[in-house]
C-alpha cells in the first residue's frame, strides 16, 4: 500500500527551538566515532525535522539490529490482545514436543512474560550455546539451558529470550512476524516494505535482522506515544503499551559496567531511559519516545559510542522542546530545513587519479595482507582497473564470488538499482603514488568496508569500522529478498 506521509509542521509552530536541533547536529557530526545516517524528530504528532546523510536516503531500508526486538514485542502484544498468547503461561506449554526433555525446574517455570522482559533467569547471553545445542530449533536449545536463577528475578540481555518470544508468536499465529504484522501494524501505520532475517527458513528471528526505514521507526514510536491509537483507531491495547514501557526487571546490577541509560530498567523489549523509554539497536539505531515532551526521535547510524549519541539528545534536543509555539523564528526554521536537506557523509579524502603511472594501476591485482576481513570470510583478491569513462572499478573477490564496484573520487557512486547485487555507495582515490583507498558503504546496513591497496607488494588490507553482527559474504549485506509468492 502507498503510505501517507506523516503530518509535518515547523519546529517553531510545535514549540521546538531550531537552534537546539542545530546544536545536536553539530555535536554528533563533531564526535569522533559517530557516523549519523538519519534523523527524524516528531513533536505533538508532527514531523518537525528530518534528514538523511547522503548516500543514505529516506526510502531505503536500514538494518535495525536489536531495535527489531521492539517490533517483535509489539507482535506479541497483538497476539495477547487476540487471546492467542498469555503472558503468565509457561513457555514450554506452547512447545509440547519438548516437554519430556525440558526437566529443569527453572526452564519449566519460565513464563512468557519472563522472555518478554529479558528475565529468563540466565545471567548472560546464551545465544551461542542455544544455537549450538540445536541449530535447527534454537527454542529447544534455549530451554535445555538451565537458568542460573529463578526466572523473573534477574536481568540478562539474552538474544534467545527474544527469539523464543518471536517463535511463540509465530507458533500461535501460524505466520511469520512480518506476515502477522502486515495487516495489523505495518499497513495501518503506513509502513512500507520491510524484510526480516530468518532462521530457520520461514521464521523471522525477532531479536535482530529487521530492515525498515527511519520513517517506520518513527511511526512505531508515535504509536506507543499515543498509547496504541493511530488516526482514531486502536491498534494496540493501552494496557499493553503501559506494561511494555514500564520497567519489569532492574538492570543496574547486570549492567553495572554499562553507561547510565542501560541501568534504568527493562520493559517488554524496550529500555527505560533517563528520559522516556526507547528501543535501540547496535551502532545507533534508536526509537526514543519522550512522553514528558510529547516527542519521538528516530535515528539510524554507525557508532560504537551509543551513550554519546543519547547524551547529545539529552543535552541539545531536550532543552529545545518548549511549552508553547515560538514566534518570529521563520528564518531559523528555514536555515535548519536547508541544512537537513544537504546532509552528507564526506567522501574519501583522496585524489581521483593515480599519483603515478595510471597504467601501473589499471589491471593490478592485490592479495590480502593478514588474510582476513574482520569477522567475514577472507577476501581473496582485490583487482583495480580503469573503466574507460574517466573512472575506476574495483573487483572484490571472495573465492569464486565477485563484487564489481565503481568509483571516481568525486563523491559517492551509488549502485542501488534493482539489478545491483547489493546496494552500495563507493568512494575511492589515491593518497600517494603507492596507495589507493576505497570505502564501500552497504546502504541497507550500518556498515562500510574500508580497503587499502598498496602497489608496492601488491597487497591490500580490509576492515570494518563497525563489525557486522550477522556475518556473511558481501552480497548478503542487504535486506533479505522477498520470498516468491505462491501461485
Amino acid at each position: 500500500m502507498s503510505a501517507q506521509p506523516l503530518p509535518t509542521s515547523t519546529p517553531a509552530a510545535e514549540g521546538v527551538d531550531a537552534r537546539g536541533v542545530h546544536a545536536f547536529l553539530d555535536a554528533i557530526e563533531a564526535t569522533p566515532g559517530i557516523e549519523p545516517h538519519s534523523l527524524m524528530v516528531l513533536r505533538h504528532g508532527r514531523l518537525v525535522a528530518s534528514g538523511w546523510w547522503a548516500p543514505y536516503a529516506a526510502d531505503r531500508p536500514h538494518l535495525l539490529y536489536s531495535l527489531s526486538k521492539s517490533f517483535a514485542a509489539t507482535a506479541a502484544g497483538l497476539a495477547v490482545a487476540e487471546g492467542l498468547l498469555r503472558l503468565d503461561d509457561p513457555v514450554v506449554s506452547y512447545f509440547p514436543e519438548f516437554e519430556a526433555e525440558i526437566t529443569d525446574p527453572g526452564s519449566r517455570a519460565m513464563l512468557v512474560r519472563h522472555v518478554a522482559s529479558m528475565a529468563s533467569g540466565h545471567l548472560a547471553d546464551t545465544v551461542d550455546q542455544a544455537f549450538s545445542l540445536d541449530r535447527n530449533e534454537p527454542v529447544r536449545g534455549f530451554l535445555l539451558i538451565p537458568p542460573d536463577r529463578a526466572p523473573g528475578t534477574v536481568f540478562a540481555y539474552n538474544q534467545p529470550a527474544t527469539y523464543t518470544l518471536a517463535a511463540l508468536v509465530q507458533r500461535v499465529t501460524g505466520q511469520s512476524l512480518t506476515d502477522y504484522l502486515r495487516p495489523r501494524l505495518f499497513d495501518p501505520l503506513g509502513i512500507g516494505e520491510t524484510a526480516w532475517r530468518q532462521h530457520p527458513a520461514g521464521r523471522d528471528i525477532g531479536f535482530s535482522g529487521l530492515h525498515a526505514t527511519t520513517d517506520a521507526i518513527a511511526r512505531l514510536g508515535l504509536l506507543y506515544l499515543r498509547n496504541g491509537m493511530w488516526e482514531g483507531k486502536r491498534l494496540l491495547p493501552a494496557s499493553w503499551v503501559a506494561e511494555a514501557t514500564r520497567p519489569h526487571i532492574p538492570t543496574a546490577d547486570a549492567m553495572a559496567e554499562a553507561t547510565p541509560d542501560w541501568r534504568q530498567g527493562y520493559g517488554f523489549q524496550l529500555w527505560a531511559s533517563r528520559h522516556g523509554y526507547r528501543g535501540d539497536g547496535a551502532y545507533g539505531q534508536y526509537c526514543l519516545v519522550l512522553p514528558e515532551h510529547d516527542a519521538v526521535v528516530a535515528t539510524t547510524g554507525a557508532t560504537v559510542e551509543m551513550q554519546a549519541l543519547l547524551d547529545a539528545v539529552w543535552e541539545h534536543l531536550l532543552p529545545a522542546f518548549g511549552g508553547a509555539p515560538l514566534d518570529g523564528r521563520e528564518s531559523e526554521d528555514a536555515a535548519l530545513r536547508r541544512r537537513l536537506s544537504q546532509l552528507a557523509l564526506p567522501p574519501v579524502p583522496a585524489k581521483p587519479a593515480p599519483l603515478a603511472d595510471p597504467a601501473a594501476w589499471s589491471g593490478a591485482r592485490f592479495a590480502p595482507q593478514g588474510g582476513t576481513c574482520g569477522d567475514q570470510p577472507t577476501l581473496t583478491e582485490v583487482a583495480v582497473a580503469a573503466d574507460g569513462a574517466g573512472g575506476w572499478s574495483v573487483c572484490l573477490a571472495e573465492g569464486e564470488s565477485r563484487l564489481d564496484l565503481g568509483f571516481d573520487a568525486t563523491g559517492w557512486r551509488v549502485d542501488a538499482g534493482p539489478d545491483a547485487p547489493v546496494p552500495t555507495a563507493v568512494s575511492g582515490g589515491w593518497t600517494d603514488p603507492d596507495t589507493l583507498i576505497v570505502e564501500v558503504v552497504f546502504l541497507e546496513t550500518p556498515h562500510r568496508l574500508a580497503l587499502t591497496c598498496s602497489l608496492d607488494g601488491r597487497t591490500f588490507t580490509a576492515r570494518w569500522p563497525t563489525t557486522p553482527l550477522h556475518p556473511g559474504p558481501l552480497r548478503s549485506f542487504r535486506a533479505p529478498r522477498p520470498r516468491p509468492s505462491d501461485g
